[in-house]
């Protein structure tokens, strides 16, 4: 799942037209050696933090249909995650760092959700809304001057943007749908241990119960006497 968000936000940001004006969409982390190999204007956007939601943690089991609407599997409910990026620009200029963190903030803020076309593998499965929260204020994540710390690079300007995604429930294969009857035989076993032919449950003078086995059509006899009891009345 985590690879899914990468992907959804880089095509966002892509969409804004970073790419088609020259500029590098990353998901490197902006250490100090790695800014020095920089080379062109570059927008990068680094996870750096994972956390379960665990207020929107489901339970039961959903269930997973073929084509032809039989039941194949059953799944858990997804679970919610809540993945953390720090969003920086990088050029000569501090001037045009802002003009491209402006940039990315335009087209981020202009969605509350990952557009359904930009989500790929178990996110289009699922068809489930992936949040997303620009520059909010409450984002529980390390502060942004702790992770540059642990970085080894100066602090700079940066957009906090947090992703909450579902990742897939664990699925369990289900029966296939029954197709053919069930078939009971009974056989009482001599002294010596052979025993004697079976005979079959309910069906009599039946050899082969057939590919429907009990299922199947079959001709019954006269319903056998019932026992009288005590207190019966006659007819």
């Amino acid at each position: 799942m985590i690879h899914e968000v990468d992907e959804g936000l880089r095509r966002l940001l892509g969409e804004a037209g970073l790419e088609a004006s020259g500029v590098e969409v990353v998901l490197d982390a902006p250490t100090r050696d790695w800014a020095a190999r920089r080379s062109a204007p570059t927008v990068c956007a680094f996870l750096y933090d994972i956390r379960e939601d665990a207020t929107r943690r489901g339970s039961g089991a959903g269930e997973v249909y073929d084509e032809d609407g039989h039941l194949i599997a059953r799944r858990s409910p997804p679970r919610w995650f809540e993945l953390t990026y720090l969003v920086t620009a990088w050029a000569n200029r501090p001037q045009d760092e802002h003009r491209l963190l402006s940039q990315v903030l335009t087209c981020l803020v202009a969605h509350d959700t990952l557009p359904a076309r930009l989500l790929t593998g178990s996110l289009a499965e699922l068809g489930l809304s992936v949040g997303l929260d620009t520059a909010g204020t409450g984002l529980d994540a390390p502060a942004a001057s702790d992770v540059w710390s642990a970085l080894g690079g100066e602090l700079k300007a940066s957009l906090g943007v947090r992703v909450r995604a579902p990742l897939a429930g664990a699925s369990a294969a289900a029966a296939p749908p029954v197709t053919e009857g069930l078939v009971v035989r009974a056989a009482n076993r001599q002294d010596d241990g052979e025993p004697t032919p079976g005979r079959r449950l309910r069906y009599t003078e039946v050899a082969d119960p057939g590919r429907e086995g009990f299922t199947g059509r079959r001709e019954r006899g006269p319903a056998p006497a019932r026992r009288r009891r005590r207190g019966d009345r006659q007819p």
